[in-house]
């Protein structure tokens, strides 16, 4: 038999319960702010302590008003913070289990697609997610087969919060550890965040995709069109980890087809002989910040690597590097090769005496003499003469003569 005490918990608990199945949106609003404010960080015996034993039943009723009221934003957020009490409790596991079994998932990644509701509401589903992927490899997994890398690549890339970005770059990279089956869909979801309009977006794909290289393995072929399309924000620090995963991606066999991307980028394609001012308003803009960014990762993996710069010459590195130098409409295009051009002419001597038989005596003089800043006193027929120079360097001749 039950004692007095335990009857009256039992009593106290069904009085709550029938509050809550009458209570309108309103009044269990202020149930909800209440269960929040005194349990929150609770383990599962407090939380069963508070119940009288019954907290699933407190937890069942807010995961059936989640699933009927979620897509009208109706205390979303209060429900999700409650919801994650439950789910956050030390040795809680059976509610998770519980939460999982009313498709929980799936509500926390719809939620994600939903435009009308709000980015804190989003967040929370974020975290909520990333409570059920700590719980091990098996709830990773299953966030992955509901289609979760997706959802949560197409919300990284359209969110407006930084926060909420930040929460989901957390998530992406633990659902790309321990997580040998579902890794290579993670790595291809980060990929494809890259081409988004959100600096904070790609900045933060970069980092997981770089902290994910080692465990991947081998880079996929669909990285290379997008990273160096990341070359073309006006954003530092998105530049920088870009180039940080470049240089991570040198030991892979992604590197031939990157190296030719990057020189490729060195001469925009121009319309009808005139360099480079007859492409449309805008883009001039976007391929010039390319091409200087192209021009200051050469340089920088050059210096990283002699195999990696022979490779480079032969691609034909040095006439590209000129054909920027002679862009007069872009002075960062024009500093950025002429200190990678540098380089090159000071570690190849092929190089130099090519270089020097393009530019002539004087020219190339001024050039060794102030890398960083001859081209400013560069005149539009020396311009247009390095713009459409022809050095071309044999393939063999690098490897001979480094």
């Amino acid at each position: 038999m039950t004692s007095v005490k335990e009857q009256e918990a039992i009593r106290k608990l069904m009085v709550f319960l029938q509050e809550w199945d009458s209570a309108h949106k309103v009044a269990r609003s202020r149930i909800l702010d209440s269960f929040i404010k005194s349990n929150d960080g609770k383990t599962e015996p407090e939380l069963e302590l508070e119940f009288s034993q019954g907290a699933s039943l407190f937890l069942a009723r807010l995961t059936t008003w989640l699933r009927m009221t979620y897509m009208y934003s109706t205390c979303l957020n209060q429900l999700l913070k409650s919801i994650g009490i439950f789910l956050s409790a030390a040795s809680g596991r059976r509610y998770l289990i519980e939460f999982l079994e009313i498709g929980g998932v799936l509500i926390l990644l719809e939620i994600l697609g939903l435009n009308h509701l709000k980015e804190e509401d989003k967040r929370e589903s974020v975290k909520l997610l990333q409570l059920i992927a700590d719980a091990g490899r098996k709830y990773k997994e299953l966030i992955c087969e509901s289609y979760g890398v997706r959802s949560l690549a197409e919300f990284l890339a359209t969110s407006n919060s930084a926060e909420a970005q930040a929460d989901v770059q957390v998530l992406m990279d633990s659902l790309g550890r321990s997580n040998p089956k579902y890794q290579n869909q993670v790595y291809k979801g980060l990929v494809a965040v890259l081409p988004c309009a959100s600096p904070q977006a790609q900045q933060l794909a970069l980092q997981t995709l770089r902290v994910m290289q080692d465990m991947v393995g081998e880079a996929p072929s669909v990285l290379v069109e997008p990273l160096l399309g990341v070359l073309r924000s006006v954003r530092l620090e998105v530049q920088y980890e870009a180039i940080q995963l470049l240089k991570a991606l040198m030991a892979h066999e992604v590197r031939p087809a990157l190296l030719k991307g990057l020189v490729a980028l060195l001469t925009p394609p121009k319309k009808k002989g005139a360099y480079p001012t007859t492409l449309c308003l805008r883009e001039p803009v976007l391929v010039y910040i390319q091409q200087a960014a192209a021009a200051k990762v050469i340089g920088v993996l050059a210096k990283e690597s002699a195999e990696v710069a022979e490779e480079l010459i032969q691609l034909k590195v040095v006439h590209g590097l000129m054909v920027a130098v002679g862009n007069l409409d872009h002075v960062a295009s024009q500093r950025h090769a002429s200190i990678s051009l540098e380089y090159f002419v000071r570690t190849f001597p092929f190089v130099e005496e090519c270089v020097k038989k393009a530019l002539g005596h004087t020219l190339f003089q001024r050039f060794m003499d102030s890398p960083e800043a001859w081209y400013t006193k560069m005149d539009p027929d020396q311009a247009e003469e390095l713009a459409s120079n022809i050095v071309d360097i044999p393939r063999d001749m690098a490897r001979m003569q480094s």
